[in-house]
């Protein structure tokens, strides 16, 4: 997708879109290195956007594992189900990641080993980001992993709050450099996020 396509949707939708340029190669690699592509059954990338992350994940993963896109943003999705909707065991959904459960269940998945996220904590609202997190935990098997990158630290200690540890990474070849997060799930259900 043109960087100018990217750009445009940035600005009519900046609290969903959240960077002004698709994320890097070497960005989507470090989202990637933690996921056990050997092992993972199902994989869900919330906020595909351009398909960065995907392109690195379809690349590597193998036949048996199910892999959902799941992206509010119309324009995206379109591109992405071009791209990818007619590829082996890739589901691409026009939605919100707030409703991963229900997705998930459609698709008679009980649980994910993997949560890959592109979306910006940062500026969504606290509600909208703990309802995402929790849904996430809920989500996840006991010993999944959500993923996800931040241009800033500002919102680890709320992201914390639902996740047993975090591992952070600095990638400086994006523009802009940024944190990758490797969270892994608590022990039993969410804790209930606050702002």
């Amino acid at each position: 997708m043109p960087f100018i396509t990217f750009l445009s949707q940035f600005l009519k939708h900046p609290k969903n879109t959240g960077a002004v340029a698709p994320s890097s190669k070497r960005l989507a690699q470090k989202m990637a290195e933690a996921i056990d592509f050997e092992k993972a059954r199902c994989i869900v990338e919330l906020g595909a956007g351009t398909g960065s992350f995907t392109e690195e994940i379809i690349k590597r993963k193998k036949k048996h594992t199910k892999l959902i896109l799941i992206e509010i943003n119309e324009v995206f999705f379109k591109d992405l189900q071009k791209r990818y909707g007619g590829a082996p065991g890739v589901v691409v959904i026009h939605g919100s990641a707030e409703t991963i459960q229900t997705y998930i269940k459609e698709l008679n998945i009980e649980k994910v080993d993997f949560v890959l996220s592109g979306l910006p904590f940062t500026s969504l609202p606290a509600g909208v980001s703990s309802r995402i997190l929790s849904n996430v935990m809920d989500a996840l098997e006991e010993n999944g992993k959500f993923i996800t990158f931040q241009y800033s630290l500002v919102k680890k200690s709320f992201i914390q709050q639902f996740f047993q540890t975090i591992n952070v990474k600095k990638v400086w070849l994006n523009f802009p450099p940024a944190y990758v997060f490797y969270c892994r799930k608590k022990n039993g259900r969410a804790e209930n996020g606050a702002a």
